[in-house]
């Protein structure tokens, strides 16, 4: 009888504070608006919320609350009230989709961590898949990828404890430690029968947002590991030094294992390369999560051509730059299926170091495609693979034969050169193919791209046609107010109580929501 009053009266409570709740994350959401930003004071959260006047599900609060109970005074071992809540809590958040989850302190902290480019870790951009961790992508330059770790691998056990339906912040917890401390991971890979050891050295990850180079004279790769706040804006200073130095001929822009990051960021390296227009809109179920993005005027490349690389590990904020510049016809997309992550997720500030992270909105490329579970396909598939040349190099030629008579052409130094790419070939086959296709499209278009009109440029530029979706919509920006959008674990935006820190600027909205350890 005690049990079943216990009972009754934890379900009155709950129906209370469920009750009380809108009220109370209105009121809260107001007050922690700061009205010196500009910010529209009404409630995001607001919006996100049922109506108050919603018949509540009374049965199945009480049939919580008898479990509740029954946990509380059967259970093995003492459980505090607070951790039962928050386990509830996790609960309901894993049950919706791989990327809603339970913030606290500690997960929340490092996710603003992520946006400077710096945190401590072990370099690996994580995501949760049928109960296992599996890596999205090894972080360039980090301890991951020095220990081998590759896109793919599932994470079994960590110190010989399985994480199997673990919650991706609990496992993201346990591969934390202090810089120098090591941590053994059980991994499965595809094509291995047998699980094996890893271990890996935890140390500050500097993750280097942007790096270029030379392929060759006038071909400029680019690479991108993540997006980080200021990766756009590091692209496009790349770029005009590249410019400044002289005209060029093509771009390689390589997403390959990036695992996305702030929505911003992508917007803003695609939109260097567009000339106005749409990038990219989102939408969901309530209209504060409809938003779109468009270029700024001016192609800064002149339409100079560009090859866009792309495999499984190119996630969300990469997506969104493949997506938009095929949808575009600005850039030929090659490489593998892409991850198909796209949807946007939104922190929701419990209190000061408790948050949720909440699935709220599906992004769109140009065209109307959702790319959600889809992913990208590339317009020219080049699987990554090891390449041998068949044709032997001592074969005899006409030079090598006795009085061969000389060619009037004069010497032909390509040694260097041919050296060069059979290098590149060898060491990264989709990256050459690129460049190869780089340099085909120039000796179809011998004017240069650079110097030729822009709708020359890309009438002359061969993109095989996708089906198309004709979209008409507008979307309003939204106010910031408690509700602050980020792009998983790289934040545009970082809420502390509700309250928007001017120091990260916006936009708020963001597309990735993967750990990153």
């Amino acid at each position: 009888m005690d049990v079943r009053l216990r009972s009754r009266s934890i379900g009155l409570l709950l129906t209370l504070l469920a009750i009380c709740l809108p009220a109370l994350a209105e009121e809260a959401a107001t007050d922690t608006t700061d009205p010196a930003q500009g910010v529209d004071p009404h409630s995001a959260m607001e919006d996100i919320q049922e109506p108050a006047t919603q018949s509540l599900p009374l049965e199945d609060l009480q049939m919580f609350a008898d479990v509740f109970n029954q946990i509380r005074q059967g259970y093995v071992e003492s459980v505090p009230d607070s951790e039962l809540f928050e386990l509830a809590v996790q609960g309901m958040l894993s049950g919706l989709d791989p990327h809603s989850v339970f913030l606290k302190e500690r997960a929340y902290d490092s996710l603003q961590e992520t946006t400077q480019g710096e945190f401590s870790g072990l370099g690996i951009e994580i995501g949760q898949d049928r109960g296992y961790i599996t890596i999205i992508a090894p972080i360039d330059g980090s301890p991951a990828e020095a220990a081998g770790l590759e896109a793919g691998d599932v994470i079994l056990k960590i110190d010989g404890e399985s994480i199997r339906d673990l919650p991706v912040n609990k496992s993201v917890e346990m591969m934390r430690g202090p810089t120098g401390s090591e941590v053994l991971l059980s991994i499965g890979r595809r094509g291995v029968a047998d699980p094996f050891d890893v271990t890996v050295v935890r140390d500050i990850i500097k993750v280097p947002s942007v790096r270029s180079r030379e392929l060759m004279e006038g071909y400029l790769w680019l690479r991108a590991s993540q997006f980080q706040r200021d990766t756009g804006l590091e692209a496009i200073a790349t770029l005009e030094k590249a410019l400044a130095e002289g005209p060029l001929k093509g771009v390689v822009i390589d997403l390959r294992n990036n695992p996305g990051g702030v929505l911003g960021a992508s917007v803003d390296m695609a939109g260097a390369v567009l000339d106005g227009g749409l990038v990219v809109y989102t939408e969901g179920r309530h209209p504060q999560a409809a938003d779109q993005y468009d270029a700024a005027p001016g192609d800064m490349l002149n339409g100079t051509p560009i090859v866009v690389l792309i495999n499984g590990g190119s996630a969300s904020a990469s997506e969104i730059v493949a997506g938009a510049l095929q949808d575009r016809r600005r850039a030929v997309i090659m490489g593998t299926r892409s991850f198909g992550k796209g949807s946007v997720q939104t922190i929701l500030p419990v209190n000061d170091t408790r948050a949720v992270k909440l699935t709220t909105a599906l992004y769109y490329t140009p065209n109307g495609r959702s790319i959600q579970a889809e992913g990208i396909v590339p317009d020219i598939v080049v699987e990554r693979a090891e390449v041998t040349s068949v044709e032997s190099n001592r074969r005899t030629k006409e030079a090598d034969l006795q009085g061969s008579l000389s060619g009037d052409g004069g010497p032909v130094d390509a040694q260097s050169e041919s050296e060069a790419l059979t290098e590149l070939r060898n060491s990264d086959n989709q990256l050459y193919e690129a460049l190869t296709l780089l340099r085909g499209i120039n000796l179809l278009t011998p004017d240069a791209p650079s110097e030729a009109p822009e709708a020359e440029a890309h009438a002359s530029f061969p993109v095989t046609p996708l089906r198309r979706t004709t979209v008409d919509t507008w979307m309003g920006e939204e106010p910031m107010a408690a509700r602050l959008s980020v792009c998983g674990h790289p934040l545009s935006c970082v809420a502390r109580g509700g309250r928007y820190d001017p120091r990260l600027r916006s936009p708020a909205r963001s597309s990735d929501s993967r750990a990153t350890r």
